[in-house]
């Protein structure tokens, strides 16, 4: 073999390699049921051209947490509110998915001041 293909054949196993590394994976969707941190299981789904996201099992079973939060980039922004805390309280709420079976609820006060949050995992 020559040394112009074996240097061919060398560089293309490498950027395919260096292709399959850096591809980024597949973006996992946030739709489904997932487990709360306290046991209790939420559903999430879309809605209102957004992201709805309810208490399905537990005791505030029904309780809607987010309604219609809309995607900025990588992340889904809007209002949010809390099972524990009174039901006028709103808070400014982003949800990021971290996997394919993690997904990240968090909920800020006061601008982006003070912030809580979850890490769900998916429910299979």
């Amino acid at each position: 073999m020559s040394i112009i293909k074996r240097a061919t054949l060398a560089f293309s196993a490498t950027a395919l390699a260096a292709g399959l590394l850096a591809a980024p994976a597949l973006a996992a969707e946030p739709w489904g049921k997932w487990k709360r941190p306290g046991g209790d299981i939420a559903k999430v789904w879309k809605c209102n051209g957004g992201m709805c996201g309810a208490i399905e099992t537990g005791k505030k079973k029904g309780f809607v947490m987010f309604k219609g939060i809309k995607k900025q980039g990588k992340v889904w922004k809007g209002d949010m509110k809390h099972p524990n805390m009174p039901s006028f309280m709103t808070f400014n709420g982003t949800v990021t998915v971290l996997g394919p079976d993690k997904l990240k609820v968090q909920g800020c006060a006061i601008g982006n001041s003070m912030c809580d949050a979850e890490v769900w995992v998916r429910v299979k």
